[in-house]
């Protein structure tokens, strides 16, 4: 109901254009698809069935005012989150009865991720001419400034494009990217560590332990950071932890404890995070044999 009233608005403004300058009519609907993008939603069902109109709607409004800071987080965050809970997720289900269709559903998810790296990091470039020369100098001190509100920018065009290499490792073009990930995840925990009730902490977590020569105990910090400063809230730390930490060290006590405590926050705070990540908490759970 909710995105029917926001169409139905952003056609009233429309066909306001006569009688009013396009480009503030424009960054009205910008703003309005921004708040709609941050509205609360438990219901995974429903979130996915209204998902594809709100992104290909936001998207089309972004392409019009390209430089509006909180509608590019709005996009880039729901392609990056509509990638990871419904189509990257489908995909890890499917693996065990058809790894073919799997195959094309990680491929899609790839592209989306894609597609939310390209809208923030034209966000990006248009506030900070210059910013992805600079991001790519091999010396901090040469990197691009980050102004307080580029921050949630930045951390999705890392999670996104973090999230399209993970599922191209056949791809060498797209893993060198990784070193330029791994600067903006950088850029964004120097300007505020604490950005995103951990999730900037998380995501410096997975990078760390996924690069070459990373730190394991700098990464299980940085996963123990992000559960600390969410106040133990949020089930993505607990899962990310799990499988990217006790995975792959062989640790199925470990990584069985911290799914359940995932499912235990997540059923103690309703969300639609929470609410993704216990789905997958009670996969990797039942699962357990099969990746151990």
């Amino acid at each position: 109901m909710r995105l029917g009233l926001l169409a139905l608005l952003l056609a009233q403004l429309l066909t306001l254009a006569a009688c009013s300058p396009r480009q503030l009519i424009l960054q009205e609907a910008a703003t309005a698809l921004a708040t709609q993008g941050q509205a609360p939603e438990d219901d995974l069902v429903l979130a996915r069935e209204a998902s594809a109109f709100y992104l290909k709607l936001s998207e089309s409004v972004l392409r019009q005012t390209p430089g509006n800071v909180p509608l590019a987080v709005a996009v880039a965050s729901g392609f990056t989150q509509y990638a990871y809970a419904f189509v990257q997720f489908d995909a890890d289900r499917l693996d065990a009865t058809d790894a073919q269709a799997a195959q094309k559903l990680r491929e899609r998810a790839a592209r989306l991720y894609q597609r939310a790296q390209r809208h923030a990091m034209t966000a990006l470039e248009l506030h900070t001419p210059g910013f992805a020369k600079a991001l790519a100098s091999p010396m901090p001190e040469q990197w691009p400034r980050l102004a307080p509100d580029q921050v949630d920018l930045v951390y999705w065009a890392a999670a996104s494009w973090g999230g399209q290499i993970a599922l191209s490792k056949d791809q060498p073009n797209v893993v060198a990217d990784l070193p330029l990930v791994m600067h903006l995840a950088q850029l964004a925990y120097a300007t505020a560590p604490q950005q995103n009730r951990g999730a900037l902490a998380s995501l410096m977590g997975t990078f760390e332990a996924a690069r070459p020569g990373g730190s394991t105990q700098r990464a299980l910090d940085y996963f123990d950071e992000a559960i600390a400063l969410d106040g133990g809230h949020s089930a993505a730390a607990f899962v990310a932890k799990a499988e990217v930490m006790a995975l792959p060290a062989g640790d199925r006590s470990t990584f069985e404890s911290l799914l359940r405590q995932a499912v235990a926050v997540s059923a103690a705070t309703h969300d639609l995070p929470n609410s993704v990540m216990r789905e997958r908490a009670l996969w990797l759970l039942d699962n357990t044999d099969d990746l151990f």
